[in-house]
């Protein structure tokens, strides 16, 4: 009798056997073709936009016939933050490859899932690529070094058969995931994509930052257009757009879903969802479009850290201002030295990322946002975050105070110890000033406020000399304000003082004047004298800005006098030299010449010689009023060897412009035309492009 077969076992009914008998169950399985081009390859992201360069760097590691030597690019990662778009630039590369006919043998798709509870292993992994080339199960042995070796024969075959063929590894965690995973050959190409750096692969790296502002705009007009063609809310409210792009971070996976918030209500203007994340005090929660959240993407990888770095994650996400540096980290992290093994891990991760300068760190804005969140939503975690912020505000009041010491420090004083000179002083200043006026922002927190308050006063100087009078107006208006909450009267005095500066320097006159009188009505209600004094001073600066100069010389001379009654001469020098100045506006040049000429002995006798530049160029302002030219010349070019000397460039350049318009009153031309294209150029070096426009303008209006 024959064998009869069923659906799953054998039936040997009515067969006849002799001796020992053993029936082994033998599966049969119909296989078909294997893949081809684009058979295992995920579809392309829809909508996808920019990274240009990116693409063309990925198809020149993929291309066979490459300018590179055969087999030089066997394996590209992509790396970069959850979110960043790696998966869609990936799948678009290889798309395009296969649209120029260079994997023929077709291409291999495995989602590593290197991120998740359940990744595979490379052992894994392998089994899922060689039944995708059509390997029997019961063929495919055990061991990840048995399956590798298995893979490259197969690849080897298929490429004498059909071609190369093309391995995309999606989302990988670690090298070991990858490197077995390494095709064999000179023409088949493996490309991975992980959160991480993969520096042990010895592959063409590829790290992906956010996109460009433009790019993400047309991102989210793409998808827009995407699920309803006339959608073009994108277009007809660019500036909110704009808006949102950035509080999207630029970050590919946030954009989409601002996007799809978008489609689901068609109604919602783009301004009303800025508005929603703006005001948010957590933007995270609206970015989650029910299928996608960027919390989540970025909870993946955070849980997977160790605990030191998830630890200085958490600090960094608390730093004031957009980078830090290494010397801030270290304060953050309660150590004496930067944590840079540490910080490395964490770039590799594409958790941090490195700042404007080598020893600088920054973190992308919406994974600040989310280490705020983890912080916040555990009160142990928050109190170690609290000791942090705090040993970082008394490390800047220190160090600002002592480098506010340098810049103010004339001869005879004691010599500050932080800083030899002020280069280094204004140096220290330059690199940590967004951190600085971030953190004197902390004044709004009852509990740091009075340190703020002492290091917004530490900044004016250093502000007021770079022309920084934006960011002077946030820190001196922030400090007022906690200083008046505290009852603080001396402190609100010295913001309100400062502010007047500020606001004065900025066009705003009238404020400026408001604010200086509010200051000094606070010296005098606590009797003192000093601080009076420098407000009535800086309180007839405003005046005459604000086209009061009689008024204003009534000012100064009551400042001169408070400053001889406290016995201050360096005090009584600045106001003489604004006197002399509010004298020359009313046309009292004579008495302009002897204030200007007093303030110069003065400020040379403290040794002042930045303000005594100052006065010698309003003396020499005064001096050509009166007719006394070439006197005029003489006190200009003594300023400008005050100014070049501190490297002051902006009043090098007003003092060159003065110059130059004396040598065009004297008949000059030729000198006058000089000295204005000299002026150019320090107001250039000032950063001061309108005032080096108007002079370069003066020059070419001088006819030789």
């Amino acid at each position: 009798m024959g064998e009869r077969y069923g659906g799953d076992h054998q039936d040997f009914r009515g067969g006849e056997f002799n001796g020992d008998f053993t029936a082994k169950k033998v599966e049969y399985h119909q296989h078909g073709p294997a893949p081809t081009a684009l058979d295992a390859l995920p579809p392309r992201a829809a909508g996808f936009t920019g990274r240009g360069d990116q693409l063309a760097d990925l198809l020149g590691a993929f291309d066979p016939d490459g300018g590179e030597a055969p087999g030089a690019v066997l394996v590209a990662a992509v790396s970069g933050l959850g979110g960043i778009g790696k998966t869609a630039l990936a799948v678009e590369a290889v798309h395009a490859a296969c649209g120029k006919g260079w994997f023929p043998g077709g291409v291999l798709f495995v989602n590593l899932h290197g991120y998740d509870d359940d990744r595979l292993t490379a052992e894994q992994a392998l089994e899922t690529l060689l039944r995708a080339l059509g390997t029997p199960p019961e063929h495919i042995p055990n061991g990840v070094d048995a399956r590798a070796a298995l893979y490259r024969s197969v690849l080897a075959a298929r490429e004498r058969e059909l071609g190369a063929v093309l391995v995309l590894a999606d989302n990988a965690s670690s090298a070991e995931q990858v490197r077995p995973l390494r095709p064999g050959g000179v023409r088949h190409r493996l490309l991975a994509t992980s959160r991480s750096k993969l520096p042990q692969l010895g592959a063409r790296l590829l790290a992906l930052g956010e996109l460009s502002p433009e790019e993400a705009y047309e991102l989210l007009d793409r998808a827009l257009r995407i699920a309803a063609r006339d959608d073009a809310r994108v277009a007809n409210e660019r500036e909110a757009a704009a808006e949102l792009a950035l509080l999207c971070g630029y970050l590919p996976l946030a954009l989409q879903i601002a996007a799809a918030l978008l489609v689901l209500d068609t109604e919602k203007p783009v301004a009303e969802l800025v508005a929603e994340l703006a005001e948010s005090g957590d933007r995270l929660q609206h970015l989650d479009d029910g299928e996608r959240s960027v919390r989540a993407a970025f909870d993946l990888s955070y849980r997977r850290l160790p605990a030191e770095q998830a630890r200085l994650l958490r600090l960094l996400a608390l730093a004031p201002g957009p980078e830090v540096t290494a010397e801030v980290v270290a304060v953050l992290d309660g150590a004496d030295t930067p944590p840079v093994r540490v910080l490395d891990a964490l770039c590799r991760a594409h958790l941090v990322e490195r700042g404007s300068g080598r020893g600088r760190w920054r973190l992308h804005d919406l994974v600040r946002v989310f280490g705020v969140g983890v912080v916040k939503g555990d009160v142990g975690l928050w109190g170690e975050g609290e000791a942090a912020r705090g040993r970082v505000l008394e490390f800047y009041y220190r160090w600002a105070n002592a480098a506010d010491d340098r810049l103010r420090w004339l001869p005879g004083r004691p010599v500050p110890e932080r800083f030899g000179d002020r280069v280094g002083a204004l140096a220290w200043f330059d690199g940590e000033r967004a951190g600085l006026v971030a953190a004197v922002q902390w004044a709004r927190e009852e509990r740091y406020a009075d340190r703020a308050v002492r290091l917004s006063q530490c900044l004016a100087e250093y502000l007021d000399w770079r022309r920084s009078f934006d960011d002077l107006i946030t820190v001196c208006g922030v400090a007022r304000g906690a200083a008046h909450r505290a009852g603080n009267r001396v402190g609100e005095a010295i913001a309100l003082d400062n502010l007047g500066l500020a606001l004065r320097e900025a066009g705003r006159a009238v404020e400026a004047v408001d604010a200086h009188t509010r200051a000094r009505d606070l010296y005098e209600a606590v009797g003192d004298r000093l601080g009076e004094a420098i407000a009535w001073n800086n309180l007839g600066l405003a005046l005459r800005e604000a086209g009061r100069s009689q008024k204003a010389i009534d000012t100064h001379t009551r400042a001169r006098d408070l400053y001889q009654a406290v016995g201050d001469r360096h005090g009584e020098a600045g106001a003489w030299n604004n006197l002399g100045f509010a004298l020359w506006e009313v046309g009292r040049a004579v008495e302009a010449v002897e204030a200007h000429t007093r303030a110069r002995e003065l400020h040379q006798a403290v040794g002042d010689r930045h303000r005594g530049a100052m006065a010698w160029n309003n003396l020499g302002a005064a001096l050509r009023q009166v007719g006394r030219v070439e006197e005029a010349v003489e006190a200009y070019e003594k300023a400008l060897e005050g100014f070049q000397e501190f490297e002051d460039w902006y009043r090098t350049g007003q003092t060159l412009s003065n110059l130059a318009f004396t040598h065009q009153r004297a008949a000059r031309p030729a000198e006058a035309r000089t000295h204005y294209l000299q002026s150019a150029d320090a107001y250039t070096r000032a950063n001061a492009p309108t005032e080096a426009a108007r002079a370069r303008a003066r020059a070419e209006a001088i006819t030789p």
